[in-house]
């Protein structure tokens, strides 16, 4: 028989208590015994502990840090969570009333979102570093193409030539610009909760300031409320962190579908290619495959969060607590795995020139060019441009033969809708249907000519090193702060 009236009932124990006691080791263990020590800090520089309690305190702290084995903890049920175990310790350490004084001013609410933020700055930060190696590896290979001719598709159609770099380059631009909303939604991560308490911060004199200095924060979050019920901080990351993924399985389904047989404008190496058990002739380039899925997962598992905050009430809740925060974690190793996937299949791939031509020539797609030629050099509107040129491309498919070989389908159509020969000649004509005059010709701003590309190329380069620096400028603050909370702490052990 159960003893319903016992604490932790043993279903509860098993599927909620313990999991939750093992994700907070794995995950919030340290950065907890961080905070720890800057909460101790703050109490005996305002007075509210003693430089003698906060000395004994502190070493308390560093023998736990030493001595217990967090890895192989088990949850017994002895302790709620990691948290009163350590509790526990200090007490069996310092005596009931010292080992209890490390908890003045402060609640397990703002206790736990502090933990939260200081988990998933790290993780948005890892995930931003391979998303601008990515962005880099993206920018790398457009300047490399910058003059490799490819067929852009619209509604799965040949449309009109471009080049490679011109097609990165616009993937690019979003990736960019999803990296700077990724960065812009950590910002909420920066603002530290502690201090709060409960709900209403505390009678005691404390420093808010102080103590997000010591973890890394640009600063306390101003309202109490807020910092355990807002949960912004987490909706707006993770619809953040799917916008690069959902974005880039654009790229990777146009990658899919220009490596197909019939297609065959991709070429993707052996060591990026599988081969059929059975079917020997078969080069199946499954890490897009894979590329794709993980992408799509990402998403999903971002989704999941966000989702799960719908409709939840606007306070302290295990809504936004440990299994949803662990939960997350599942998108930043999904999305992880794409990032450096993608970074390692956009440098190794290559366009086929053979069938990029042929495909151009079979579907006409210069022949743009064409009627933009017959308005400046024949004075012709471009609706009268539009016909002669579809005309052209009309005999010239039915003939099965190259548009640069249908000078006479051209003048015929020409004349049968002008009622007069063109000023071009034959080579004015191939000139005019040619791939690469084609892209020369487009040197407005955005387009693929050379001298635009380069000016996008160096735009883009610098946008990804301000991106960068400001990754770095958050990562060292942490690091400053970690060296003068250790610093800081060593020097309580002194007294």
């Amino acid at each position: 028989m159960i003893d319903i009236e016992s604490f932790p009932h043993p279903v509860y124990r098993d599927t909620v208590l313990a999991p939750l006691f093992d994700g907070v080791k794995a995950h919030y263990a340290r950065h907890m015994m961080a905070l720890h020590q800057a909460h101790l800090v703050m109490l005996v520089e305002t007075g509210i502990l003693t430089p003698g309690q906060g000395a004994d305190i502190a070493r308390a702290l560093k023998a736990i840090e030493a001595e217990v084995d967090v890895e192989s903890l088990a949850y017994t049920g002895e302790h709620e969570d990691y948290f009163f175990l350590v509790e526990a310790e200090l007490k069996q350490r310092l005596g009931a009333d010292l080992g209890g004084m490390l908890h003045t001013a402060r609640s397990r609410n703002d206790m736990d979102h502090t933990l939260f933020k200081m988990d998933l700055r790290e993780r948005a930060d890892a995930m931003t570093a391979e998303l601008i190696a990515l962005a880099q590896a993206m920018l790398a290979k457009a300047r490399a193409e910058r003059d490799t001719l490819i067929v852009a598709y619209t509604h799965g159609q040949p449309a009109q030539p471009s080049t490679f770099g011109h097609y990165l380059a616009a993937a690019l631009e979003v990736l960019i610009s999803d990296i700077a909303r990724l960065l812009d939604a950590r910002k909420a991560l920066d603002l530290c909760p502690m201090g709060a308490a409960a709900i209403t911060t505390t009678g005691f004199p404390i420093d808010r300031d102080r103590v997000a200095q010591l973890l890394g924060f640009t600063g306390p979050k101003r309202n109490s409320y807020g910092c355990i019920a807002s949960i912004d901080y987490v909706t707006g990351l993770y619809s953040a962190l799917k916008l690069p993924f959902l974005h880039l399985g654009r790229l990777v389904q146009d990658f899919q579908f220009w490596t197909a047989f019939e297609v065959g404008q991709l070429h993707v190496p052996g060591s990026l290619v599988q081969i059929s058990s059975i079917m020997p002739q078969k080069r199946n380039p499954v890490p897009i495959e894979h590329l794709r899925h993980l992408m799509s997962v990402t998403c999903g598992h971002a989704d999941t969060i966000v989702g799960t905050m719908h409709n939840t009430p606007f306070t302290d809740m295990n809504d936004s607590e440990g299994e949803v925060q662990q939960a997350g974690h599942a998108a930043f190793a999904s999305g992880s795995r794409a990032a450096r996937l993608l970074t390692a299949l956009v440098g190794a791939v290559s366009i086929n020139a053979e069938r990029v031509r042929a495909t151009s020539d079979a579907a006409c797609i210069t022949i743009t060019e064409l009627a933009d030629t017959l308005v400046r050099q024949d004075g012709l509107s471009f609706r009268q441009a539009h016909h002669v040129a579809a005309a052209t491309a009309r005999a010239v498919i039915a003939e099965k033969t190259n548009l640069d070989q249908g000078f006479a389908a051209f003048s015929s159509a020409f004349e049968e809708e002008c009622g007069r020969p063109s000023s071009l000649d034959e080579a004015g004509f191939r000139q005019a249907v040619s791939p690469e005059v084609f892209i020369a010709r487009r040197d407005r701003f955005g387009g693929p000519a050379p001298k635009a590309l380069d000016a996008g190329f160096a735009a883009y380069g610098g946008q990804i090193d301000a991106l960068a620096a400001t990754l770095a400028e958050g990562r060292g603050r942490i690091d400053t702060a970690t060296r003068a909370r250790l610093a800081a702490f060593t020097k309580l052990q002194e007294v």
